[in-house]
C-alpha cells in the first residue's frame, strides 16, 4: 500500500516537536556518590597517652552524597546537594556523636552564566582555601594545617591552648555565591546566619578569591565570625568569646618533579577578659616517586595576649594510587604545643571513592 505523501510530512514534523520539547520534559539529573577511608596505626596527642587505632577519615573524612540537577531554560539549573559524614569502622553517622546528619552540605540552589547561588548548609569558604593549598588536603588526622586550624581551640580533642578557629567547616543557615571561571579567576562570598533561632544577632561572614593559571595558583581568604554572650550561642565553643576574624594568603606552584604549597594564617581573637592574636604559616611539597607521590608539610603557630603558646608540627606521608577510584598511604605526623608533652600519629590506610 503506497504511503500518503501527507503522512510523512505529518510523521516528520511530529519526530522535530518531540525533539524539540524533549529536554523539557527530561527526568533530572541524578547522582550518587560518596568516599570511604579507613586506617590503622598508633596516636598519642599532645599531652596525652599513646594508644593504638583502627579508626577512619586518616586521609579524608568518610561521606555519602546525592545531588540533583534540572535545567529549567537555557543555561539555567535547579540544583540541590545533600551530603553526610559517617564513620566505616563503626557504621555510625556523622564525624562524631552528636554531629549533624548532613554536616557536610545540605543546600539548594540556582546554577547560571552569573554565578551558582546556595541556600542551606554549606562547605565555608576559608575551608576550600586551606585544603585546596595544602599537599594533605582536607586530612584530620596528618595534615599539620588542619591540627592548627580545625583541631585547635573549642574542638576534640580539648588541647589546652587558644590557637584555631572557631566553628566547623560547614556554615549552616547560609546563603553563598560562587562566580563563574574568569579566565582562571573565581570569586566566593558567603552569609551563615546564628546556629540558634534564639540569638539572630551572631553571624558568620565570609570569602575567597582564586586564581589559577597553568603551573600557578593563589588564593585569599577572610572570614568574620561575632558571638553573643548568652549561654547556647557560639560562644558554647569558646567561653566568653566575642568575635573571631581570619584571613588567610595561599600559593602553589607545580614545577613537575614537586608541587610547592605555602600558606599564611592571621587569625584576631575577641573575648570577654582579653584579647589576642595568632600568626600561623605552612609549607608544603608534593613529589611524584613512581606511580604515587611523597608529601611533606610544616606548621608553625605562636599566639600573642593569649596564653603565650607556640606549636610546631611536621608531616611526612606517602600516597599510591592502584586507579583513580582506590589509593593507598602511609604518613607520620609529629605534633608540639608548648607546656604540653609532644604528640604523634602514625599509620597506613585505604582510601575508595565512588
Amino acid at each position: 500500500m503506497k504511503r500518503h505523501p501527507f503522512l510523512g510530512m505529518a510523521s516528520s514534523a511530529l519526530l522535530l516537536a518531540a525533539a524539540s520539547i524533549s529536554p523539557a520534559w527530561a527526568a533530572p539529573e541524578l547522582r550518587f556518590y560518596g568516599l570511604v577511608d579507613v586506617w590503622a596505626g598508633s596516636q598519642r596527642l599532645p599531652g596525652a597517652r599513646s594508644e593504638g587505632l583502627i579508626s577512619d577519615g586518616g586521609m579524608s573524612t568518610s561521606y555519602l552524597g546525592v545531588s540533583a540537577s534540572d535545567e529549567f531554560a537555557p543555561g539555567y539549573k535547579g540544583i540541590v546537594q545533600l551530603e553526610g559524614f559517617f564513620r566505616p569502622t563503626d557504621g555510625q553517622w556523622g564525624r562524631f556523636d552528636g554531629d549533624l546528619t548532613l554536616a557536610r552540605n545540605a543546600n539548594a540552589g540556582i546554577e547560571s552564566p552569573y554565578g551558582t547561588v546556595r541556600i542551606g548548609r554549606v562547605t565555608s569558604p576559608l575551608f576550600v582555601s586551606t585544603i585546596l593549598f595544602n599537599p594533605f588536603v582536607d586530612s584530620y588526622v596528618f595534615s599539620p594545617i588542619i591540627a592548627h586550624t580545625y583541631l585547635g581551640m573549642g574542638t576534640y580533642p580539648p588541647y589546652d591552648t587558644d590557637q584555631g578557629l572557631i566553628g566547623d567547616s560547614g556554615w549552616s543557615r547560609a546563603l553563598q555565591y560562587e562566580s563563574p571561571d574568569m579566565h582562571g579567576l573565581t570569586v566566593n562570598v558567603t552569609y551563615g546566619a546564628s546556629d540558634s533561632s534564639e540569638h539572630n544577632s551572631a553571624k558568620k561572614v565570609g570569602g575567597r578569591v582564586m586564581y589559577a593559571s597553568g603551573a600557578f595558583a593563589a588564593t585569599a581568604g577572610y572570614q568574620y565570625l561575632s558571638y553573643n554572650s548568652s549561654a547556647g550561642d557560639l560562644d558554647q565553643l569558646m567561653p566568653g568569646m566575642t568575635s573571631q576574624s581570619t584571613g588567610l594568603l595561599g600559593a602553589s606552584y607545580d614545577f613537575k618533579v614537586a608541587k610547592l604549597f605555602a600558606q599564611y594564617l592571621f587569625t584576631d581573637n575577641h573575648r570577654n577578659g582579653g584579647n589576642w592574636k595568632v600568626n600561623t604559616s605552612q609549607l608544603g611539597v608534593s613529589v611524584p616517586i613512581g606511580k604515587g607521590s611523597a608529601l611533606a608539610a610544616y606548621a608553625y603557630s605562636r599566639d600573642s595576649g593569649g596564653m603565650h603558646q607556640t606549636r610546631n608540627t611536621w608531616s611526612l606521608g606517602y600516597d599510591y594510587p592502584f586507579n583513580k577510584y582506590i589509593d593507598a598511604y602511609v604518613a607520620y605526623m609529629r605534633d608540639e604545643i608548648s607546656d604540653l608533652s609532644g604528640g604523634y600519629t602514625v599509620g597506613a590506610g585505604l582510601r575508595l571513592s565512588f
